[in-house]
């Protein structure tokens, strides 16, 4: 059954952030799920980035089927049709790519589920938006900057954007993205850092998504 993707926007733009990573350990992965739960997150997205990629995601909806009933699981970085079959097989709640696939769009779209297109140039914006892309992924955000958002947001009008790259558990920078006109950040290393990864850093996890769940609360 597919979720709402309604429903998944709504909860994107409650939280404000959508974590992102990928790991080749299955369990680290399950316990970076965890750690990110208990410090309040309900939307996540896991990276197609590994060879594990897939097993790993059918593993984490395991344990969110039983563990978390209220998370959004989704995956990111898929780029063909063959990549988003085999992931909404899988059982993904919403997917997100690095680049504008119209034909993974007519996947998604013909199922109802949530597709969010990474964009870096207004003509991409503008396939996207023609595709149904109700919220669009700045990429890479870090090249890009708030200004870009400033810049275009005019002309694309009551469109959602939300940058991935170069967003920090910082104050001053969440503010200058949220007054760029962003909806939400995607945050991936920032967050889930090697050193979280390779040392399981679980309990700094916790702690530092909790801060920046916060942050972007006063940032909003």
């Amino acid at each position: 059954m597919i979720t709402n993707k309604h429903k998944i926007l709504d909860a994107i733009l409650e939280q404000g952030m959508l974590p992102l990573f990928y790991q080749d350990s299955e369990e680290g992965s399950v316990e970076i799920l965890r750690a990110l739960y208990k410090a309040g997150v309900r939307v996540f997205e896991y990276t197609n980035r590994g060879k594990s990629a897939l097993p790993n995601f059918k593993k984490l909806k395991e344990v969110r089927d039983a563990e978390m009933p209220d998370l959004y699981l989704g995956i990111g970085t898929i780029k063909t049709p063959a990549d988003a079959n085999a992931f909404i097989e899988a059982g993904t709640d919403f997917i997100v790519a690095p680049i504008v696939n119209p034909a993974v769009a007519e996947i998604a779209n013909k199922i109802g589920m949530l597709w969010i297109p990474g964009c870096m140039t207004p003509t991409e914006i503008s396939i996207a938006q023609e595709h149904k892309a109700m919220l669009i992924k700045i990429f890479p955000a870090n090249i890009l900057g708030p200004e870009f958002i400033s810049s275009i947001k005019d002309l694309f009008a009551g469109q959602l954007f939300m940058p991935t790259g170069g967003v920090e558990i910082n104050l001053d920078n969440l503010k200058t993205w949220f007054k760029s006109g962003v909806c939400a950040v995607g945050m991936g290393s920032k967050l889930i850092s090697k050193d979280v990864m390779s040392k399981r850093l679980y309990d700094e996890l916790f702690d530092n998504t909790k801060l920046a769940i916060d942050l972007i609360k006063q940032s909003k």
